[in-house]
């Protein structure tokens, strides 16, 4: 995501004291190109270097002290190019010694009788600090130093300057609502970001980080308010007219009852098919929770209606999962047709003019079916389903393939409800948490390489009572740059212990073709065990699969190991989770523990959320992330969900129009010009 525009200025870089043609090269070097960039160039750490106590000072540390230089200074020089500066000075009654190395210039400041600060390592026994900086300033008082990332291409001292001149030159504009800054004790921009530039104090700093990363959570919720009512207000949308006693009708065909948390989900979808604005709803929910039976039941209201639906899955396997299993719940009632790049010539060409005629109900397919030549009759409801893994771009492609579907995302990978917020902020959030009657919890165990033996047994005893097995290795062959395991060394020792046609290899090198064979043989159970990389980690549902073994399990996210967990556990059978590893660091090992203490999806992703943190919370850089400088969707959730109420507050009381809010509104409105160019 671009950087949010949080001030409105017209001033120019060169109007900066000390800002030349050199300088501002090297200024948009850095990426700045703008007063507002300047200021919005945020210090990435701070120095502490107030004057302390030298007695209080800990043996080793970074400090700070202040004292009178009582001898003359020394410069030595050793080995090519190498100098020393050394001098004595009197630290709170201390007599220390100073050394600067190849920094000659200390010699020149360093007269006896001159009190001088001087910030560098502290050697106890040694009465010896190793210093970095020195300063005649006298100044004793608290001193935060801010550091920034220059690359080498302006001293800091220059940068600091401009910076000085910026603020002396721009006139930072009100930003907060007055009621919200009595209400939650915040300053303004101006104030917080002369703070964070130069701080006065720790306290001040804290205030200055809380109350600008406030600024951005709710510009970023205005935003996310403000888009979907711009998406809203330029879509004509015509209510789904469901026929809701054939609906009903058809849910007491189904072989099992609802979970309450599908019947509230399926109640709260169908009321945004009869509002007047068109849906965008994400429908999140653990691994084997029930979503595809309510995308079933939302596809079937739409055909009662005549109207067309369309499901988009990442692969090709899952479309084929999806079309047989959907064929199996509708029976003969409703015209399903599958679509993927693998359909080619005379048959493409009857789907595809079937489709348009209006005589497919349902089209389920890949990405294929975002391509230009696929037209409807009447689309009517658009469900993605693992919808991160699809760009923003093709998710927008085949909802436009109908000028006023309904979008349903579907996601079996539980999202934090921070993140749901910020990434899917313009979305409505439905949460299965329940999960169907007779399932039983998976069995989790943490098992070390040395016990591999005991895992064999366990194999073969799920193996000897007609089950199946997965084993997911992290990599497909060996690695001279990991000690791990690979899919091919694990699947010619399994071929050893179980039979050379029990056991199939899958990974993600395959052509289509062969992974679809191989898949079809594991759901035929032609295959007893199955060794993969992690290509089966969504959407595979073979329900006799009881067991699945994963290997170097501590390289794995917790988000990935939870949803690899969910291919066994699929039917009433017990199932088990075996996961094998050595891990060296902390965080392997409690990633490890908690897998084996809860099978509760939304509780190990907000685990990962806070051990991975939320760029590599999906595995993949999400475009969607918002680039903050200051605030962490993390650590200042609750801050999100006020600024999340505090936005739709403003924009529903219609108060973001007010005179006294223009400042605001305008930088609103620049931030959703720029999105809207993109």
């Amino acid at each position: 995501m671009e950087n949010q525009h949080l001030l409105i200025t017209d001033s120019t870089l060169k109007e900066l004291k000390g800002v030349g043609p050199k300088s501002l090269e090297s200024l948009n070097s850095l990426n700045i190109h703008s007063i507002e960039d300047l200021i919005l160039y945020l210090p990435y750490k701070y120095e502490d270097e107030t004057v302390i106590n030298l007695h209080e000072a800990e043996d080793g540390a970074k400090i700070t002290v202040q004292g009178e230089i009582y001898s003359a200074p020394v410069l030595a020089h050793f080995g090519r190019g190498k100098s020393k500066v050394s001098f004595h000075m009197m630290v709170d009654n201390v007599a220390v010694k100073i050394e600067f190395f190849n920094q000659m210039y200390v010699k020149r400041i360093a007269e006896i009788g001159k009190t001088v600060k001087v910030t560098g390592k502290w050697n106890r026994s040694k009465q010896v600090i190793q210093g970095s900086k020195i300063s005649e300033d006298e100044h004793s008082g608290v001193q935060l130093v801010p550091q920034y990332s220059l690359k080498g291409l302006i001293k800091r001292a220059q940068f600091r300057k401009m910076i000085d001149s910026a603020f002396q030159t721009v006139k930072i504009q009100p930003f907060l609502p007055e009621h919200l800054k009595v209400r939650y004790k915040l300053w303004d921009l101006d104030q917080s970001l002369y703070e964070l530039h130069i701080p006065s104090s720790h306290k001040h700093l804290q205030q200055a980080r809380r109350s600008f990363a406030f600024c951005e959570l709710l510009l970023f919720q205005l935003k996310m308010r403000m888009l979907n009512q711009l998406e809203q207000s330029g879509a004509p949308h015509s209510k789904v007219d469901y026929d809701i006693t054939k609906v009903k009708a058809f849910i007491d065909t189904l072989p099992f009852e609802l979970t309450e948390a599908q019947k509230q989900v399926v109640n709260e979808i169908f009321r945004d098919m009869k509002h007047e604005f068109r849906m965008n709803r994400l429908l999140q929910g653990d691994v084997g929770s029930g979503k595809t039976i309510v995308a079933a039941i939302c596809m079937y209201a739409l055909m009662t209606a005549g109207r067309q639906s369309a499901l988009m899955v990442p692969t090709e396997i899952l479309a084929e999962q999806h079309a047989e299993s959907l064929s199996e719940i509708y029976g003969e009632s409703l015209n399903i047709a599958l679509l993927t790049s693998s359909i080619k010539g005379k048959k493409r060409r009857l789907i595809l003019e079937a489709l348009e005629r209006g005589d497919i109900d349902i089209i389920v397919g890949t990405h294929a079916l975002i391509s230009e030549p696929v037209q409807f009759n009447d689309l009517g409801l658009v469900i993605t389903d693992e919808q991160h893994r699809f760009g923003v771009n093709q998710r927008k492609l085949l909802r436009e393939k109908g000028n006023d579907a309904n979008v349903l995302f579907m996601t079996a990978t539980p999202i934090p409800r921070t993140l749901a917020i910020s990434v899917f902020g313009e979305l409505d959030v439905s949460t299965i948490k329940q999960m169907p009657k007779g399932r039983k919890p998976i069995i989790t165990e943490w098992a070390k390489h040395e016990e591999i033996e005991i895992v064999h047994d366990k194999t073969a005893r799920e193996i000897r009572a007609g089950r199946q097995v997965y084993v997911i290795c992290p990599l497909i062959e060996a690695s001279q740059h990991l000690d791990v395991k690979n899919a091919t060394e694990i699947y010619e020792a399994y071929q050893r212990l179980f039979g050379t046609d029990k056991v199939g290899l899958l990974h993600g090198k395959m052509k289509t073709e062969e992974k679809d064979e191989v898949m079809n043989k594991f759901q035929n159970h032609d295959f007893d065990v199955i060794v993969s990389t992690t290509v089966v980690e969504v959407g595979v549902n073979v329900p006799n699969a009881t067991m699945i073994v994963i290997y170097d399990a501590e390289r794995f996210g917790l988000s990935t190991l939870h949803q690899l967990r969910g291919r066994v556990g699929r039917s009433s059978y017990q199932s088990y989770c075996i996961l094998v590893g050595n891990p060296e660091s902390e965080t392997g090992i409690e990633r490890l523990q908690i897998m084996t203490q809860t099978t509760d999806g939304f509780v190990l992703s907000e685990k990962d959320l806070e051990m991975r943190g939320p760029g590599d919370f999906f595995g993949i850089k999400q475009s969607g992330l918002p680039d903050f400088k200051v605030a962490n969707i993390v650590e200042d959730y609750r801050m999100l969900e006020v600024a999340r109420d505090e936005a739709s507050e403003l924009i529903l009381s219609g108060a973001i129009e007010q005179p006294e809010l223009r400042a605001l509104k305008m930088r609103l409105d620049a931030d959703l010009a720029v999105h809207q160019l993109d």
